[in-house]
């Protein structure tokens, strides 16, 4: 027969068990939860060209429209992050859209200008820039990385000239070959404007 203190331990044992399994789901959940959040900004480092997510200082988003001032048309932010490029591109009249890998950032940036009152202007898209064809805009933006610019100029070669000009705004590192037609700012707000067309250098 049962003792009083077997019974006991059973049912202790049983609740043990009981709250073992939970607290080792919720641990595995919020693990995953976690791996989730993280992955698609930690990701880029295992690309052969990592472009982190560096948010913009507000010099060099004034130095970009500095750069752009005078121009209109469709801008493209290759490498979007947070959006605030494109969001300003909207504010002052551009067609702007966000090329950006992280679906987070992505979504961020469509809540963000929908909340600026400017997301008719605007398009964000999850996409990877190399496979995006440029020749549809006139005014390109890019924070780039010393690694990719030789192939970033390669690709500006190739779909930017045409008969129209385009302009190619590159931030914290300059195209290699190409001589800019102006550089705005100074140290990491540095920005160099260049011009792309059939014919030009």
């Amino acid at each position: 027969m049962e003792t009083f203190n077997e019974s006991l331990a059973k049912k202790y044992d049983s609740k043990s068990r009981k709250l073992g399994l939970f607290l080792g789901g919720a641990c595995a959940t919020t693990a995953v939860s976690i791996l989730c959040i993280c992955f698609p900004f930690v990701s880029p480092a295992f690309r052969k060209i990592c472009l982190p997510f560096v948010p913009a200082t507000k010099q060099q988003v004034d130095n970009v429209f500095r750069g752009l001032r005078s121009r209109k048309g469709k801008l493209v932010d290759l490498g979007s992050g947070d959006g605030r490029i494109v969001v300003e591109a909207a504010k002052r009249g551009f067609q702007a859209t966000g090329v950006e890998l992280n679906i987070f950032l992505v979504l961020y940036s469509k809540i963000t200008a929908r909340l600026k009152g400017v997301n008719s202007l605007t398009s964000f898209c999850r996409e990877n820039l190399w496979n995006l064809n440029l020749a549809k805009f006139d005014n390109v933006v890019i924070f780039g990385v010393s690694e990719m610019m030789p192939l970033l100029e390669q690709k500006f070669q190739k779909e930017l000239c045409t008969q129209k000009e385009t302009i190619v705004v590159a931030c914290r590192f300059p195209l290699l070959n190409k001589k800019p037609i102006e550089i705005v700012g100074s140290g990491i707000d540095t920005v160099w404007v260049y011009s792309f067309k059939s014919g030009s250098n």
